[in-house]
């Protein structure tokens, strides 16, 4: 398989090249009502070591859509963080210190909504040099709570020191963390009908990490047929050039609680290009063009499919069958 990166501006820069232009306004006051986003809810803050803290909050749903998530320490903006994630380490803290954050949604149009509530978190004290990791969490449980959230929970991990939290692993991407004292936890924004697979592992103060407990496997209620999560308007085409023929793909991304930026393109019944952008990936129509050989005549079928913000993959788009050296290509 061969693996296409776009590489791409992140949304702060093209915010900055906008206020350039005095397309970025202020930041307002205002609500989803007065096309800004809508403050994040469900803003949480756990220390992660003596010098880092994990900040999380539940997604915005704006129009248009989010872009980025500014996180803030006090009134400093410390982090942004692209609109599929919702959560972030803040690091190169000091130790046995208290901090306040905030987190604000900005949109595709630079429009930066208010705060969500702020929160607290304090660092522990620093350590001695300590390279003993925790012991994995174990009697690791979960349910479903929903069809769109899973309950989790876990027997305390063990340290020559101390446990200062517990990450949550969805797949191989870190979804969530706790801390010390907790230890279980409600994972939201899940698909209906769908199977996932989770972890936790254990972090000290000094950012050892546990070896992961056992993976807990659930299905979340009700039906997911894939089709409110398939790329639409899928159009394919070829054109020649250089003496060989290339397919072009047009699509609209599906409509999801953050940002797609990953795709799988099938040819011909197996997987044929992955498809990764950076933050910046599109949000309206996308377009993508790759190398299929030089013999005019050959019928080939496409679709296209979408790794959701959830980690999961969405369903395939409908299948088109395009020739190449057709005529009009």
């Amino acid at each position: 398989m061969r693996r296409a990166t776009v590489l791409v501006y992140r949304s702060l820069a093209l915010c900055a090249a906008l206020a350039l232009l005095g397309s970025c306004g202020g930041s307002g006051a205002g609500g989803e009502e007065d096309g800004l986003p809508s403050a994040p809810e469900g803003v949480a803050a756990a220390a992660g070591s003596a010098t880092s803290v994990h900040v999380m909050w539940n997604a915005v749903s704006a129009n248009p859509r989010v872009g980025v998530y500014e996180v803030y320490r006090g009134t400093t903006k410390v982090e942004e963080v692209p609109g599929s994630e919702h959560m972030v380490d803040v690091i190169r803290l000091r130790p046995s210190t208290s901090y306040v954050f905030t987190v604000r949604a900005r949109n595709t149009e630079c429009r930066l909504g208010p705060p969500g509530r702020q929160v607290r978190a304090t660092t522990p004290a620093a350590v001695a040099a300590d390279d003993t990791a925790p012991t994995r969490p174990e009697h690791v449980r979960g349910r479903a709570v929903g069809s769109r959230a899973v309950e989790l929970s876990w027997s305390a991990s063990r340290d020559d020191r101390a446990v200062v939290s517990y990450d949550v692993y969805q797949g191989t991407a870190e979804i969530h963390s706790t801390v010390a004292a907790q230890t279980a936890t409600v994972v939201t924004g899940l698909r209906p009908g769908t199977r996932y697979a989770f972890t936790i592992r254990a972090r000290d103060a000094a950012d050892n990490l546990s070896p992961p407990g056992a993976t807990v496997r659930l299905r979340t209620p009700g039906s997911d047929d894939g089709r409110n999560t398939a790329p639409t308007a899928f159009r394919a085409t070829s054109h020649r050039a250089g003496g060989a023929y290339y397919l072009d793909l047009r699509w609209i991304p599906p409509r999801s609680d953050g940002l797609v930026t990953e795709y799988q393109i099938r040819l011909d019944g197996r997987a044929a290009t992955s498809l990764v952008y950076g933050g910046d990936a599109p949000r309206g129509r996308a377009s993508y063009s790759f190398y299929v050989g030089r013999d005019a005549g050959v019928s080939h079928r496409v679709r296209i499919r979408a790794r959701l913000p959830d980690g999961t993959w969405g369903g395939f788009s409908v299948e088109r069958t395009v020739t190449t050296g057709a005529v009009g290509d």
